[in-house]
């Protein structure tokens, strides 16, 4: 078992018997958590919005709404959805067990309950739910590390691919606000890596491809094949199996996306096009009027949701700074080239971060670059005096 945080668990109780939540009560808090205690379903759900508990007891018989219909609402809130409940109920009725189990329950205690087993019955569960957040946790930690990484290979590898990457990023996140998906995150990461096939491809082929000028029939088949490339690369990484999958379906057109992963490929080929008409000049309102003639292509809910959309603004200004300032999400404005000119050690458009500074450093170092370079850096954003 893990050990208890320092700050003390909430368990929630929702009995319509005062007599019942004061016995609660008075055990729980004995035992160091806090607890909440609601004669009301409506009630219980409101405050569970406002700050989810870590345990809920629930007692099923009460007037105006059930401890089931209480439970399934629970359920049906992505915050709220992974909460532990453990049913209370004065009938050891087996149809009911099965019911609550059915509703979301994990538990069911009778009443009258003994302090010793209510007492066991929510430290296991509470036990489980700090496991599996600590999981998740390291999960997350790991997860994101390994996006980082790759998200840093394409900022290295073509630095116009991270900036289209952030602008579909920014436009995926709008719609998925807007039209409240679950797991927001799966959706955020397939816009992130959405580009990552096209590191195969030279980058004066991706612009023209991208952007439908000029592209070769070859350089069309290379950016035609980018999503599979894509998909491959994170079809292995555990939990990014439907990201993979958006990520392999977002040049596909699709009738009625129902899937997470046929969702996200929807959004990534809304984003994709409306980013593709933005960077030509075009006013948003008329990338999405374009694109509202095909509405079996484009699903009109994903359009209408990017109305509303602004896209990202950020004042730069361009100065010239010796090595040693150089910082994180600063702009190369030109290619960084070793002193005597024969090896480019980053390509105009870097935006750099702390291991790209190092790496300026490095070759400073060893093999000299020009004193000053040319970067882009956000107005707010002023490097160190010079002393």
């Amino acid at each position: 078992m893990t050990e208890r945080p320092e700050s003390p668990e909430i368990v929630m109780v929702v009995d319509d018997q005062p007599l019942n939540l004061k016995l609660l009560e008075y055990m729980l808090s004995r035992q160091g958590y806090v607890v909440q205690s609601f004669v009301r379903g409506d009630a219980a759900l409101a405050a569970a919005e406002e700050r989810a508990p870590d345990v809920i007891l629930l007692d099923i018989n009460m007037p105006e709404m059930d401890g089931f219909e209480v439970c399934r609402r629970l359920k049906e809130n992505p915050k709220l959805a992974s909460l532990p409940v453990i049913f209370l109920s004065a009938v050891s009725d087996p149809e009911d067990k099965v019911k609550a189990f059915r509703a979301g329950g994990v538990d069911f205690i009778t009443k009258p309950f003994h302090i010793e087993e209510v007492q066991a019955r929510v430290e296991t569960h509470l036990a489980l739910q700090r496991t599996r957040r600590a999981e998740r946790e390291l999960l997350e930690q790991t997860l994101n590390g390994a996006i980082r990484t790759l998200a840093d290979l394409v900022q290295l590898t073509a630095p116009v691919l991270s900036d289209r990457s952030k602008s579909i990023r920014s436009l995926v996140v709008h719609m998925a606000t807007h039209l409240r998906v679950e797991d927001m995150w799966q959706y955020e990461l397939g816009a992130i890596l959405c580009l990552i096939g096209c590191i195969s491809m030279p980058v004066e082929a991706f612009e023209r491809a991208y952007l439908g000028e000029s592209a070769s029939p070859e350089e069309q088949r290379m950016f035609g094949a980018h999503p599979d490339i894509g998909s491959r690369l994170l079809v292995s990484i555990p939990r990014l199996e439907d990201v993979s999958a958006m990520i392999r379906l977002q040049q596909t057109e699709i009738a009625n996306p129902k899937t997470v992963a046929e969702r996200g490929a929807s959004m990534l080929r809304v984003a994709t096009e409306v980013d593709r008409r933005l960077v030509k000049g075009m006013p948003l309102a008329d990338a999405l009027s374009r694109l509202r003639l095909k509405p079996k292509s484009f699903p009109p809910e994903m359009l209408a949701a990017l109305d509303a959309y602004s896209p990202p603004v950020a004042e730069f200004e361009i100065r010239r700074l010796p090595v040693g300032d150089l910082r994180s999400s600063m702009v190369l404005e030109d290619d960084l080239l070793t002193l005597d000119g024969k090896f480019k050690i980053l390509q105009k458009g870097t935006t750099l971060n702390q291991t790209l500074v190092e790496r300026v450093h490095n070759f400073a170092a060893t093999r000299g670059v020009r004193p000053m370079i040319l970067v882009r850096i956000r107005r707010a954003e002023e490097p160190p005096e010079v002393s």
